[in-house]
């Protein structure tokens, strides 16, 4: 799979646009963000699903926190429908920036996530549930024709994420750009499909990775500083230590973003995070960094903030990935 990661920062009808020329372009699946403080992705996705033919679409990722699990299964359902059949659910624990405006940070956890696609696959299944865990669900079920079967991606990084994903999802979108990170995913990968039944069928590792790229090299490297505080300000302390990167400073990040303090935020970004957190740079060396990526991961997914330009990233991610998978 390659895919594309759209944020709806922007307004919907350019990120409409962007999808239809990643689609032209060759990517398999579109996924759009899902952030309280950016525009509604399945509004975004409604609207991509009636421009676009053949790419996979959905959510990357929804949280279970936010919105009723219930309520969100519907949603995907909603899509599948109004994409004839094209919808992918990425879901996951949700950024702890973002989540900790609306009170949630502590409600993030393994177990939300899994009893929220268990009851979804339900649901599609043309079940009525009844659920009593990390959230309630009783006798309910869906009032339209069910889906049926909707690929899912967990969105994460830790080990039991990883590993917990392998054993019952289809797919782990890991928040990984380096190719370290992805040894270290794979490991944990290969420990969960120890676990998985026969019958889940194959499964897919994706690197979902912050990418820029642009022509120029300076240009990609300035552009990837926001979505670069971002990873660095929610990545877990071995992650941070992984790649020698100061915990303090990465707090400090967090800390500013949350207050809305962006610019001062992004300011705090360093040479190493961009390294550490971003297939940043020319085509070239992006096609080296996917292709070092590719030797754990089973497919890629390139993620914010693409490019300084995003229509020519599109393309120029495209070429890259097309070298890094002939060589």
């Amino acid at each position: 799979m390659l895919g594309i990661e759209l944020t709806p920062e922007h307004p919907i009808d350019e990120l409409v646009d962007l999808g239809v020329a990643a689609e032209e372009t060759g990517f398999d699946s579109v996924f759009v963000s899902a952030h309280y403080n950016n525009r509604d992705p399945f509004a975004v996705l409604s609207q991509m699903a009636a421009a676009t033919e053949s790419v996979r679409l959905g959510p990357g990722v929804a949280n279970p926190f936010e919105i009723h699990p219930v309520t969100l299964a519907s949603k995907v359902a909603t899509l599948a429908e109004a994409s004839n059949g094209r919808a992918t659910f990425g879901i996951g624990p949700g950024d702890p920036s973002t989540l900790r405006n609306l009170g949630l940070e502590d409600e993030r956890g393994l177990r939300p996530v899994l009893e929220a696609f268990k009851v979804a696959q339900k649901l599609w299944n043309g079940e009525r549930v009844d659920h009593e865990g990390t959230f309630e669900a009783h006798d309910a079920g869906l009032n339209y024709d069910p889906p049926g079967e909707i690929p899912v991606y967990v969105g994460g990084e830790g080990p039991h994420m990883c590993r917990m994903a392998a054993k019952h999802a289809d797919g782990l979108l890991f928040n990984g750009s380096h190719p370290d990170d992805l040894a270290w995913a794979r490991e944990q990968v290969d420990e969960g499909l120890d676990e998985r039944p026969a019958d889940r069928g194959e499964f897919d590792l994706a690197a979902y990775a912050s990418v820029s790229v642009a022509k120029g090299r300076e240009s990609a490297r300035e552009a990837a500083r926001p979505p670069v505080a971002f990873i660095a300000a929610g990545a877990a302390p071995p992650v941070l230590d992984r790649h020698g990167i100061d915990h303090e400073r990465a707090s400090e990040i967090g800390e500013r973003i949350s207050a809305g303090e962006f610019s001062e935020a992004f300011d705090l970004v360093t040479p190493a995070m961009v390294d550490a957190f971003c297939m940043a740079g020319t085509v070239g060396e992006v096609t080296t960094r996917m292709e070092k990526v590719l030797r754990h991961a089973d497919s890629v997914v390139v993620g914010s903030p693409l490019g300084p330009d995003l229509e020519s990233a599109v393309s120029l991610a495209g070429r890259a990935y097309d070298r890094a998978t002939r060589r």
